[in-house]
């Protein structure tokens, strides 16, 4: 009896004391997925930052610091300002980083506390990231940049600089920061398909997210943090069935301890959390159009999620007029450095579109529009001003925005087809040009139906190619017929045998001729692609395929993928006499070239 009596007694204190306690309340605002997307969109030309005039666009990182700036005088010693990753690369504003190193002390100014790192963020290389970084720090504060799993190479050379900045912490593994005397534990993850999706990051590369997670929760216990937070660029998906699924739910039902899961990576719009073994995971779709608030409770040991909701960045939003400033100035460098060389200019008009141009990575690619647009508009811009082409290709995951309805400036245009780089001062993936046999030509619409089931950015588009298959075919074996339309118009059935020798030239961008001629490796030998020139020689140097858009210069003058689509709006026609090209109304519902013809059961 007196020993129940004593335990009601504790329990009864125990109840008290937490009744007593304290309870802080504390605000998380967070992005991701940002891409450089400092200007109001779609179209660019709407932007009006200046007056909330109620312009249709969405986006605007002055917009965003406004937001920032409210949120902060409401909780002034209680809030804190995160981003999932990927806040670079997207935008003409990316392409001046390397010299300019603005965007990142940009955020800290707008109130950024803490930013992971995403798989975009090496598409320079890692090097060269680190060179953004160090010219960034030297304009003045930036944020906590974080990435946990990153294992750098010791012997090699070409990460040199990446590890320096980690050696002077300009890059952590993880940060503690102390908000109303509550010690918060920040980490950052970059998951398995973001690590495919970074093909310049070696020779950095990425630990399991399960593995690198539970090592840092241990080490943040240790350190005695009241809450974990794990910035995750690592995404959300739905599976078959419509169920959540994806690397991040994985990480919440595998690694105890972390209280809060900001994902990134998928540009997933989550309404609201998703709860997986308690542990809530949010993520704010992508390019700035929102902003996540979540607003946590934290008493004692115990840590609630009390509140969770979208902010719209939109004109209903006043602009920080500073920001704005700076923003306004490298447009202008970046008309001076980038576009005027080329007889351009950052808000030229060039074409208008009556309809939306699409194309969603992670949900039916297959439906795509903009694919269609895009590979007829390479397949143009090489059989015009390049060295010409059978065939053209393009990925998904190289289709960053859509196109909106009304005029489409050069802004609007690169947004499109903003990744990569060449070995010119112009930013974007050259366009290559190799040759394959009717075999091979196979060989690669298999392989790349096969890897985009499970990597939804490797999903292709043709120009000029029709092709059919069974979707429930045999792995390897889903193609029944290639169809070839010349530039005349007239259709031949490309021979699949490998018999045939008949050699199909193809324009691709870099980054996809450098894959191609991974096929055999990556396959394990299953599959053979060999990309040869154009006497049928093997390329040992994928370098050497890069096109030359002017042979009569020396060197190799590149073409960009952007510049294929500026070139093929300007030669549409007009709606009226002196008006801007209008992009065709055949493009809002086109012939797609990969047509599922379903086999018998």
């Amino acid at each position: 009896m007196r020993a129940r009596l004593i335990s009601s007694v504790l329990l009864l204190s125990f109840a008290f004391l937490l009744n007593a306690q304290e309870s802080v309340k504390l605000t998380i605002l967070h992005t991701n997925d940002f891409h450089s997307h400092l200007q109001g969109f779609a179209p660019e030309s709407k932007y009006t930052p200046d007056v909330q005039d109620n312009d249709p666009t969405v986006g605007g990182f002055s917009r965003i610091a406004s937001l920032i700036s409210a949120v902060k005088a409401e909780n002034p010693e209680g809030t804190l300002v995160l981003d999932g990753g990927d806040c670079l690369m997207g935008t003409l504003f990316h392409a001046l980083e390397p010299s300019t190193g603005f965007q990142i002390p940009l955020m800290k100014r707008a109130g950024y506390d803490v930013v992971a790192i995403g798989n975009h963020d090496f598409d320079l290389g890692p090097d060269m990231y680190a060179e953004i970084i160090r010219n960034s720090a030297l304009k003045g504060e930036i944020p906590v940049l974080l990435i946990g799993n990153a294992v750098t190479d010791n012997e090699d050379p070409a990460d040199d600089k990446f590890e320096s900045v980690v050696r002077d912490g300009l890059i952590k593994q993880y940060t503690i920061i102390e908000k109303k005397g509550v010690r918060i534990g920040l980490f950052s993850l970059l998951g398995k398909d973001a690590d495919e999706s970074a093909p310049y990051a070696p020779p950095v590369t990425f630990e399991k997210i399960t593995r690198s997670g539970k090592r840092i929760v241990k080490e943040l216990n240790k350190e005695k943090c009241d809450i974990i937070i794990c910035l995750s660029h690592s995404g959300l998906v739905k599976d078959k069935k419509g169920r959540w699924a994806g690397e991040d739910v994985q990480l919440a039902k595998k690694v105890r301890g972390i209280d809060l899961i900001i994902s990134g990576h998928t540009h997933t719009l989550l309404s609201e959390p998703l709860i997986v073994k308690g542990t809530p995971i949010i993520q704010a779709g992508s390019t700035g159009m929102f902003v996540g608030r979540a607003e946590l409770t934290v008493t004692g040991n115990l840590v609630s999620l009390e509140k969770y909701s979208m902010m719209a960045v939109d004109d209903a939003l006043a602009s920080d007029t500073a920001i704005q400033r700076v923003i306004d100035e490298q447009k202008f460098i970046a008309d001076s450095i980038i576009l005027r060389p080329l007889g351009l200019s950052y808000d030229m008009q060039v074409a208008e579109s009556t309809f939306e141009l699409i194309s969603d990575e992670y949900g039916n690619a297959a439906e795509s529009n903009l694919g269609v647009l895009v590979a007829d508009a390479i397949y143009y811009y090489m059989n015009t001003s390049g060295p010409g082409a059978d065939v053209s290709i393009v990925a998904a995951g190289v289709l960053r925005d859509p196109i909106e309805p009304g005029i489409q400036s050069i802004a609007d245009i690169f947004r499109v087809m903003s990744l990569g780089s060449g070995d010119d001062n112009v930013p974007g993936y050259p366009l290559s040009r190799m040759w394959v046999t009717g075999k091979e030509l196979k060989n690669i619409t298999e392989i790349l139906l096969f890897t985009s089931a499970s990597t939804p950015s490797n999903f292709p588009y043709f120009s000029h190619l029709r092709i059919e298959y069974d979707p429930d075919g045999r792995i390897f074996n889903k193609v029944r017929k290639i169809e070839l339309t010349d530039q005349q118009g007239n259709i031949s059935e490309v021979n699949t045998s490998k018999d045939d020798p008949k050699l199909y030239s193809i324009a691709a961008n870099s980054y996809m001729a450098d894959n191609l001629g991974l096929v055999k490796k990556k396959t394990l030998g299953l599959i053979k692609v060999e990309p040869k020139d154009a006497g049928g020689s093997l390329i040992t140097d994928l370098d050497s395929a890069v096109a030359d858009f002017n042979p009569a210069v020396e060197g190799i003058q590149e073409g960009k993928e952007w510049l294929a689509l500026v070139k093929y709006f300007q030669q549409f026609a007009p709606a009226a006499e002196g008006g801007l090209p209008i992009i065709p109304a055949y493009y809002s519902n086109p012939d797609r070239s990969l047509v599922a013809v379903p086999g018998e059961k």
